[in-house]
């Protein structure tokens, strides 16, 4: 709630520190005296679009300080949290306007801008008057004050989920098809390509293998005849014949070396091993290089037709079963794909049908919430003298949102047989300010944390209306704060703290003055409101006797 505003060289207020309190506070004072000053002021402070010319004349700079008190999970915490402001049980707004227009704005002691004034004055102030709302007026919101009265918190969530519930399958539906969509447009070449791989069946490592086969078979003619010497050579007309003769020899006589020979035999005892195991290799390698004249053909084809493939492509040739795998999934995903679409079409029904149950529940509850609702003006403009008057809230089909399916406005007709329309069109200035009264009563929910300001919402009414006014405005304030700029002595009556705006001429200047009214001056403020400049003692007697209720 605000605790305070100080003032500083803003019209014709030099300087002024208000000290507000929970309840009801009213401000009362001649016409011109300056009680719509103090709105601007604060307006100012707050953001809102007003007056450019706010300065006092005379001031190079007006400055207005708004103090405002934040309980526990206060809106206004999270805006504060968002700007990225320091965040307190105290919050602290200070705006200073220019001679030359500049407007500079501070939170807690921080530069802000005056989109952050103004998101922060949404979660503090109401301000109500006949020129009203945010809100109030407004169809586009009366949605959520008729949920707020018929406490339909948790409809609201049921439908906002199966909303949500119901766009994720629409879009999963959406990039299934699409998806599906873009992989027809492959499927020709999918077939086609998984067919031409698969006839071919390539391996990972063939076309190294190929390679190597290849060159060996044609270079099979030009070392065969080398090969084959060398494998003679070898063998037991060779190398391996010439070796066993030495053996057989050194053998012979090794008896008469005394062991000198030991050695030599024994080393050409291996390399009789190792000849044997080369001439082995050689006689499988010269199989090798025999073979029918079309195998050499076939390897040439099959290689070539392999690094075509992977050309073709763009894949290495031992990517070419990984590719192929691929493809074949790619071309599986075509197949089952109209499976999958039948899968997300029967999600989007399921999703549709809950969430038409939500929106069915909210629109039956706000049905019930409307006519409670309806119900509920109808007492409270009675005693306004607004009991021939006819309030309605109208439910009609809307599209289907995350707020569910029905549009909700708010209709009067102020006379039987008279057209009924919305508040602002129908209704006329003093008509329009009991209407938003009575209505702001029976909307109020729990709004401890806003203070609601009322501009002469009382003005063209008195007597019974008045007072029936006033008891309203008392009943808003209960738990909360108030502020009202009343004509009405029955409105000020009703006040539990009381404030009188007056102004006079200071050394050839007009300045406004707020001051505190208790006891005494308060009965003398309402005897005044009720008699005119001459108070009279049975204007303070009527003025006590309105004081008493």
């Amino acid at each position: 709630m605000l605790r305070a505003l100080d003032i500083r060289d803003i019209l014709i207020i030099d300087r002024l520190e208000l000290a507000f309190r929970p309840g009801l506070n009213v401000l009362t004072g001649e016409t011109g005296a300056g009680k719509s000053i103090l709105l601007d002021a604060l307006g100012f402070v707050l953001g809102w679009r007003g007056r450019a010319d706010l300065v006092r004349q005379g001031a190079d700079e007006g400055e207005v300080v708004a103090e405002f008190g934040l309980c526990p999970g206060h809106p206004a915490r999270a805006v504060l949290t968002e700007a990225g402001l320091p965040e307190a049980d105290t919050l602290l707004l200070r705006r200073v306007n220019g001679r030359d227009g500049r407007k500079t704005a501070y939170v807690n002691d921080r530069r802000a801008s005056g989109e952050v004034l103004r998101r922060l004055s949404e979660t503090l102030v109401e301000l109500h008057g006949q020129q009203d709302d945010r809100g109030l007026l407004n169809s586009r919101g009366h949605r959520a004050l008729l949920d707020a009265f018929g406490g339909l918190a948790g409809e609201r969530a049921a439908v906002l989920e199966a909303w949500r519930a119901l766009r994720r399958a629409r879009e999963a539906l959406a990039a299934a098809e699409a998806a599906l969509e873009a992989v027809r447009a492959d499927e020709d070449f999918l077939r086609h390509a998984v067919d031409e791989l698969d006839r071919l069946a390539p391996e990972a490592g063939e076309e190294e293998a190929l390679d190597r086969r290849r060159r060996t078979m044609q270079a099979a003619e030009r070392i065969r005849e080398d090969v084959a010497r060398a494998h003679a050579a070898l063998g037991t007309q060779g190398a391996e014949g010439a070796a066993g003769d030495a053996l057989r020899w050194l053998e012979g006589v090794a008896g008469h070396a005394e062991g000198a020979l030991d050695e030599p035999i024994a080393a050409i005892g291996r390399a009789l091993v190792e000849i044997d195991e080369a001439a082995t290799g050689v006689a499988r390698f010269i199989e090798a290089l025999t073979f029918d004249p079309t195998e050499l053909e076939a390897a040439e084809e099959r290689l070539f037709a392999i690094r075509a493939l992977a050309r073709k492509h763009g894949v290495g040739a031992d990517d070419l079963a990984g590719f192929a795998d691929d493809l074949r999934e790619r071309l599986a995903a075509v197949e089952r794909g109209e499976g999958d679409i039948a899968a997300h079409r029967r999600a989007v029904t399921a999703a549709e049908a809950e969430y038409d149950a939500a929106a069915a529940a909210l629109n039956g509850a706000r049905r019930e919430a409307a006519g409670r609702l309806d119900t509920a003006m109808a007492a409270e403009l009675a005693p306004l003298k607004m009991e021939r008057a006819v309030f309605e809230t109208c439910l009609d089909a809307a599209e289907p949102g995350p707020e569910g399916r029905d549009t909700v406005t708010f209709s009067v007709a102020t006379n039987p047989g008279a057209p009924a329309g919305p508040l602002n069109r129908i209704a006329s200035g003093g008509e329009l300010s009991r209407f938003l009264l009575a209505l702001k009563v029976c909307l109020r929910g729990d709004e401890t944390g806003v203070t609601m300001i009322f501009d002469e919402i009382d003005r063209g009414v008195g007597g019974a209306t008045a007072d029936a006014v006033g008891r309203r405005l008392a009943r808003l304030a209960e738990g909360g704060q108030v502020l009202v700029v009343t004509h009405s002595p029955q409105v000020a009556a009703r006040a539990a703290h009381h404030w009188q705006v007056s102004k006079r001429v200071e050394d050839g200047q007009t300045l406004s003055r707020v001051a505190r009214l208790d006891g005494v001056a308060r009965v003398d403020e309402i005897a005044r409101m009720l008699a005119g400049d001459v108070v009279t003692d049975e204007a303070r007697a009527a003025a006590e006797k309105l004081m008493l209720g």
